[in-house]
């Protein structure tokens, strides 16, 4: 699961993801810093796990997103301009975008535009997105009308999509803005149908008119919307363990800003988490929300998938409230579920299963 982070050049991106991932991209003032798109992966933070791991006295595996830091789109990217279509190619592979946008103002930090203004600097990225996807919808369209006039019927079908979304997008609107089928759009991968999160990069003195800003523009377009102070969580990643959590309870928080971006990645896409806990190892793994049970055991391992039986299925808070297995058991917490189950957020599992 790829999450690709995009925004102006010097908006905080690169210190975002070296925040998320202590990969170390570099980060300096200056435009382009990033030539090469930058992969981390990020352990998923779930207070659930830790417990789970404590309760069976075992080690901890954490299920994962990857975090791909791409350079600052420029506007006329879609056309060459900067490092052009390169990077937008890049984020045709991920699953979602975070569009980090600046709200602070600093003179000592280079803007390119010169001044800070988030809906400028928000428009400037998405209509080089629409543009790069009228592009791609275009160079479509010749191919599907040649088969749509020799009589096939699923490129009739798909031609009709795509000349709505050629209209849209000339239009100025992204894909999103048409409801799609699930069914038409495969295989499209057009950068405006992808999920959005903003991460509003504010300084520790927010500047709360730019942040209110971006959080009724996310709500307009039905994006996501986080704000921190970039640099801020920077320094708090760098803390040891114990540290932040000594931090995070002085503050109130169960979570630092970064965990909550991570955690808002899951929502952008529509997963949900199981887990499963035993002698070997506690893990936590992800599935679509309403996966059946069958799909969800395939996650573990293909012959499980094959050979389902059953799901041997008890709530993570349940273990939590009565801290063992056996208890659950004694109490009826523990049920059998079949092929048709489909799984809930928090399951611990046990699959049974022949081959």
């Amino acid at each position: 699961m790829d999450i690709g982070i995009v925004g102006l050049p010097n908006v905080g991106k690169s210190t975002l993801f070296n925040a998320l991932t202590n990969a170390g991209a570099q980060a300096s003032n200056y435009p382009f810093t990033t030539i090469e798109p930058n992969v981390g992966v990020v352990a998923i933070p779930d207070k659930r796990l830790d417990i789970l791991a404590e309760l069976f006295d075992t080690k901890k595996v954490a299920a994962y997103i990857r975090f791909v830091d791409i350079a600052g789109i420029v506007q006329g990217a879609s056309k060459g301009e900067g490092l052009g279509n390169k990077f937008l190619a890049n984020i045709r592979e991920v699953d979602a975008i975070i569009h980090v946008v600046r709200l602070f103002e600093d003179e000592n930090i280079t803007h390119v535009s010169g001044t800070v203004d988030p809906l400028r600097d928000i428009e400037i990225i998405e209509t080089e997105l629409m543009l790069a996807d009228l592009e791609s919808v275009e160079k479509m369209l010749p191919k599907q009308e040649s088969m749509a006039k020799s009589g096939n019927k699923e490129a009739k079908a798909r031609l009709e999509v795509l000349r709505k979304l050629q209209k849209t997008l000339a239009e100025g609107k992204p894909a999103s803005s048409l409801d799609l089928s699930p069914e038409e759009k495969v295989d499209l991968q057009l950068l405006t149908l992808k999920p959005m999160l903003y991460v509003g990069n504010n300084s520790e003195v927010p500047n709360k008119e730019n942040a209110q800003k971006l959080k009724e523009h996310a709500q307009k377009v039905g994006a996501g919307f986080v704000e921190l102070s970039v640099k801020f969580e920077a320094e708090i990643a760098e803390l040891p363990e114990e540290e932040k959590k000594i931090f995070l309870a002085e503050i109130g928080s169960e979570y630092t800003g970064l965990e909550k971006i991570v955690r808002a990645g899951l929502d952008l896409l529509n997963m949900t988490t199981f887990f499963t806990a035993g002698p070997i190892e506690a893990r936590s793994w992800l599935i679509p929300k309403s996966c059946p049970a069958p799909k969800a055991a395939g996650k573990i391992h293909s012959d499980i998938e094959r050979g389902f039986i059953c799901a041997e299925v008890y709530k993570v808070n349940d273990i939590v409230e009565h801290k063992n297995e056996k208890t659950l058991k004694e109490k009826g917490l523990i049920r059998q579920e079949g092929r048709d189950y489909l799984m809930q957020d928090g399951d611990v599992c046990e699959f049974r299963f022949n081959v």
